[in-house]
């Protein structure tokens, strides 16, 4: 039986360099820089007062000129501490979330901008029966941009009817979360900086394990829909999960019209001896509830991982992930989560069109 020590038993000193306390897998973002240090300030500009509802805006391109913005301002390369000094986010979260929306908040304040928040819906006019119509006149009211998460997949599509600003999607029901799938990619460009630069001997080319229903979990969505960009250097995608068509209708014609190879299966086991990043989520949201999926498809430190083998996870995890594996270099999804305020910050940059103020010429194409 463990007991637990009160406050005035604990020792606890705050860790000046913490973020080097970060355990697993952590690549040098400088990694990828080297192939092409320049910034596109082009490619980025297209986000400029763009709202950001769907991984599908993004083409290979945005997406790496992103990642290497994202580098730099995680290398503190220059200073970017007031250059949203001007500005508010909104973070209008109807439906839980840690990492998103507080990751979100960071990203904004340390690029010198404010932020207001609605954590729980319960505390908001919703729960007096507000439409979505209301509510979104008044963010053009209070804020500069928008971080809505909302269970209901047509919470985005209707608040665009009414927002002047920019919205972003911080996740619609079951449908989308497309700034997570930034941070799982930059993650792996930052590991793999190969994938995003030409084409690699075919023998180093990734094969991808992904654990979920792309057709109804919103992570798993995303996080393929980028998958597909990368067809040069991806070998194979391999989806696990224990129902027979877990793709649904969009999601299908996109990996229909797509060159890598993809297949489904029940074994997660006997494909690990082959598999170079494994995605895992074992959360769906279905209706007004999360429902845990793949109860059979588990990793923890007796799997028969390939000594090089990433694992990426959205997080909050349950029993599907080990604590066992956190402290190898397996474990790349705290690396996945750390970088995501970096590649949030890219985002707003690029949405209000401060990249060029931030940004020295001598870093720009």
């Amino acid at each position: 039986m463990v007991t637990a020590l009160s406050a005035a038993q604990v020792d606890h000193e705050a860790d000046p360099d913490r973020r080097e306390g970060i355990i697993g897998n952590r690549p040098d973002p400088a990694r990828l820089l080297e192939p092409s240090p320049l910034l596109n300030l082009a490619v980025l500009d297209r986000l400029h007062n763009q709202s950001v509802l769907s991984a599908m805006q993004f083409d290979k391109e945005l997406l790496v000129e992103l990642a290497k913005l994202a580098a730099y301002l995680q290398l503190r390369r220059f200073p970017a501490g007031h250059a949203l000094e001007d500005k508010i986010l909104a973070a209008a979260f109807f439906e839980p979330s840690t990492r998103t929306r507080l990751s979100f908040e960071s990203a904004m304040l340390r690029v010198g901008g404010k932020t207001i928040s609605v954590a729980d819906a319960k505390t908001t006019g919703v729960a007096k029966g507000e439409s979505l119509r209301d509510i979104g006149l008044m963010f053009n009211s209070y804020a500069d941009v928008v971080v809505v998460r909302h269970t209901e997949q047509r919470a985005v599509q209707d608040l665009t009817d009414y927002l002047k600003i920019p919205l972003i999607n911080g996740g619609n029901g079951s449908d989308e979360h497309p700034t997570q799938a930034l941070a799982d990619w930059y993650a792996l460009l930052k590991w793999r900086p190969e994938i995003a630069f030409g084409t690699i001997p075919e023998k180093f080319r990734l094969n991808i394990g992904i654990i979920g229903t792309p057709g109804n979990m919103r992570t798993v969505k995303s996080f393929l829909t980028l998958a597909l960009l990368f067809h040069e250097n991806i070998n194979h995608i391999t989806i696990f999960s224990e129902m027979a068509d877990p793709l649904g209708d969009e999601i299908r014609e996109l990996t229909n019209a797509s060159p890598i190879g993809i297949d489904f299966s029940q074994n997660l086991e006997q494909s690990l001896e082959y598999l170079d990043v494994i995605y895992m989520n074992a959360i769906a949201f279905l209706g007004d509830g999360y429902r845990f999926f793949a109860d059979a498809f588990t990793l923890d430190g007796q799997s028969q991982l390939k000594p090089d083998t990433v694992i990426l996870h959205p997080l909050a995890r349950g029993p599907e992930l080990d604590v066992g594996l956190d402290g190898t270099q397996h474990n790349l999804y705290f690396n996945q989560a750390d970088g995501a305020v970096w590649i949030r910050q890219a985002l707003l940059l690029s949405i209000f069109g401060r990249v060029r103020d931030v940004v020295p010429t001598t870093f720009l194409a």
